[in-house]
């Protein structure tokens, strides 16, 4: 789980770069989900806050409705006044005990537009007291988190449309950008980039029939029965097809052309008899290949992910969906393989990540961007009453069908 944590807060720290940019306030940013271990809030006005569990993290950023600290009426708190009798603190918890601060019964806060807050003060409910509350107060949350109140001015919604698009569109293009960066680190890892479009072999394996016919290391692949050999395509398909069958080779050696014969070994893969003979492909170890081998990668497999998603239009099924059990599963078995394996998986999972919040689904950035444009082409804001229906009935479809997928991933792998 600890590979699927980095990502979510590669992807949650691409919100909060923007966010800041365009005068947002983000009031906590999170690593790690559950009880809280250590807080700080910094002269940013942003409470960054370390959990118990390494499952990700998250962003709070002011002006969502979800993200708002609760204060009602007849609420017992505290305010820690200023020298100017102005409120800088507001105490609603009782794990918190702040020494100079005033006890109050609540009457009224409006930390938004007015900043006030009106209280009965000791126990004195003959008497309402007024007090203005400075813009960059703090709240100290029941669980005692403090984090600074949100302005109008400092709210998600006050920002420009096209800061908001940015801010919801910058934690799938941090995932993006991560991906490619893992790409990129392994092709340096593994000392170059797969090249499939020349006849040129790689590696030859140790006893494979390749190595017992004298094919060795960069040789070139010319025919195969009579039929030409020009990309690495053109090799597997003459081999795969042919499990156990005598091959005649035409190969290019050390600038002679030569005839070797060989028998392709016969393995199973999914269920299917295939052809091999023992090579790898040839791999371009220039430094500027393996940049452009890992932006190549990193589209591929984008186009994958793209058309596995079609397929799922085509014929849904569950089993073509995994959630956080098959991650883990699909960790733990890469971390027993290597690095290089971890590496691809995080690329695998990163980009994955990015392209599902990307769809104009509620509750996912993408559907929150839908929201953006439409708001644009009207020239007005949805009504939030009507927003904050649609985002829970996306809420609401994505939860149902991630307990789908997690039960039928346990059913998968346990049972």
């Amino acid at each position: 789980m600890i590979v699927f944590g980095v990502l979510v807060i590669v992807h949650e720290f691409g919100h909060f770069f923007f966010a800041k940019r365009a005068g947002i306030l983000v009031r906590e940013f999170s690593i790690g989900m559950g009880p809280k271990l250590i807080a700080h809030m910094a002269q940013d006005g942003t409470t960054y806050t370390l959990r118990l569990l390494p499952i990700g993290g998250y962003v709070r950023m002011a002006g969502l409705e979800d993200e708002e600290t609760e204060l009602s009426p007849g609420m017992p708190l505290s305010v820690e006044l200023t020298p100017k009798n102005e409120v800088k603190r507001i105490n609603v918890s009782k794990k918190v005990n702040l020494p100079n601060s005033i006890p109050m019964e609540l009457i009224a806060a409006d930390l938004v537009d007015d900043l006030t807050i009106k209280g009965y003060v000791n126990g004195d409910e003959s008497q309402e007291t007024l007090y203005h509350v400075q813009h960059d107060a703090t709240v100290i949350e029941e669980n005692g988190t403090e984090v600074r109140i949100a302005p109008r001015d400092v709210q998600f919604q006050s920002a420009k449309l096209g800061a908001r698009i940015m801010t919801n569109f910058a934690g799938p293009m941090n995932n993006f950008i991560l991906t490619i960066i893992l790409f990129i680190a392994l092709a340096f890892l593994q000392g170059g980039v797969a090249d499939y479009n020349t006849n040129q072999i790689g590696e030859v394996q140790a006893g494979s029939p390749a190595a017992v016919a004298g094919l060795k290391d960069n040789d070139t692949i010319v025919s195969i029965d009579g039929k030409k050999i020009n990309k690495w395509e053109d090799l597997t398909n003459s081999v795969t097809k042919k499990p156990g069958a005598k091959l005649s080779v035409v190969i290019d050696q050390d600038g002679k052309q030569k005839t070797v014969e060989m028998t392709a070994k016969s393995v199973k893969s999914n269920g299917e008899k295939i052809g091999q003979i023992g090579v790898a492909p040839y791999y371009k170890t220039g430094f500027g290949d393996k940049v452009i081998g890992g932006l190549t990668q990193s589209w591929d497999m984008t186009k994958q992910i793209f058309s596995a998603l079609g397929s799922l239009f085509s014929g849904f099924s569950l089993d073509k969906l995994g959630g956080p059990v098959m991650m883990y599963q699909m960790s733990s078995e890469a971390s027993k393989q290597g690095v290089k394996t971890v590496i691809y998986l995080m690329a695998l999972l990163s980009v994955n990540l990015g392209i599902v919040n990307l769809l104009p689904i509620p509750a996912f950035d993408g559907g929150k961007i839908l929201l953006n444009f439409i708001e644009g082409i009207r020239g007005k804001p949805l009504d939030p009453d009507k927003e904050g229906m649609i985002t829970m009935i996306g809420f609401g479809f994505i939860m149902f069908l991630m307990i789908l997928v997690t039960w039928n991933d346990i059913q998968r792998f346990f049972f």
